[in-house]
């Protein structure tokens, strides 16, 4: 089964501050934890939302509505992604419990969703 680990963004990050080197080295062993068991697939970060383009399809057939970044809702931000390849949904939030706080400073979130 394939899981998105969706990393959502922060003002830090959206700013392109670099974690501190102690969140950087958790990532890191994460990250090889991952590939040592064979479940990561990829992972990758993202650039700012300032670096984005979004299209809206607000009406059917019409072409959509182009908005160049920054983002203004920080709910909206990604700052990255871990796609992995596990057995369960179990096996997935297990997983996700087990990443360090990808921002730091207590900013943190993720959100694991399940790919078609």
């Amino acid at each position: 089964m394939l899981f998105m680990l969706i990393v959502k963004a922060s003002k830090n990050s959206e700013a392109g501050n670099l974690p501190s080197p102690e969140l950087m080295e958790a990532m890191d062993k994460y990250n090889e934890e991952l590939v040592k068991a064979g479940v990561r697939v990829m992972a990758k970060g993202l650039h700012p939302s300032s670096n984005g383009i979004r299209l809206s399809f607000l009406k059917p057939g019409e072409k959509p509505m182009v908005r160049d970044g920054p983002l203004t809702e920080t709910k909206e931000w990604f700052a990255g992604f871990i796609l992995f390849d596990v057995k369960s949904k179990e096996e997935a939030f297990e997983w996700a419990m087990r990443m360090p706080d990808p921002q730091g400073h207590g900013e943190g979130q993720i959100e694991l969703r399940q790919v078609f």
